[in-house]
């Protein structure tokens, strides 16, 4: 236990866990107040003790399923020597993530994505901020690899990492629908067809 921690603060961390994988399988409006109690054991009182409302839950429960995947691919960037191998990561660990997250429901940010472009605004701006910092690692990843002189001078950056998250995502949608994560194999294997035609 972290001595640091408030006991607010570890009853907010004990929902959001307990109610992660809940909305991530029934998205926030299928994701009932009842269903919350029930998943934590709570009353709807001191849900609404330590979050103002379901829509403040969905938020945290969205930014803690992001880390997960975040993390799980952050571990293996930082094991990997060279700029290209550091792309290469999104070809080759994606199909584990995947699987990680598949077990949980599905891609956060996709299913974010789909369930509130519409619908909640507050969660769509969410899912959009987590496109643009995993395109902006991308980014920053085959910028850096150019000048590094791993990658070919006249590649558009921001052009090939949506190329990379949208066959990711692509995949992820693709694979979850038709309940056959070896469309995944196909997909990988065209993001590392990709980064190793920006080789130099």
């Amino acid at each position: 236990m972290n001595i640091g921690t408030s006991k607010a603060e570890r009853t907010r961390n004990f929902i959001i866990e307990k109610t992660a994988e809940l909305f991530n399988r029934k998205g926030y409006a299928g994701t009932s107040m009842s269903d919350i109690t029930e998943a934590t054991g709570l009353t709807k009182g001191s849900i609404y003790g330590n979050f103002e409302n379901k829509e403040e839950v969905a938020l945290a429960v969205f930014e803690y399923n992001r880390s997960l995947v975040f993390n799980t691919v952050q571990a293996q960037l930082e094991k990997a020597a060279t700029y290209y191998e550091k792309l290469m990561v999104y070809g080759r660990v994606y199909k584990d993530v995947i699987a990680t997250v598949g077990n949980r429901g599905g891609c956060p940010i996709l299913n974010t994505a789909v369930e509130a472009d519409d619908t909640n605004v507050p969660l769509r701006l969410s899912a959009a901020k987590a496109i643009f910092s995993w395109k902006k690692s991308l980014v920053d990843i085959i910028q850096k690899g150019t000048e590094a002189g791993e990658f070919q001078k006249d590649i558009d950056a921001e052009e090939m990492a949506v190329s990379i998250i949208a066959l990711i995502e692509g995949g992820v949608m693709i694979s979850k629908v038709t309940n056959d994560y070896g469309n995944m194999d196909h997909v990988l294997a065209t993001v590392q067809l990709l980064v190793n035609r920006i080789r130099a």
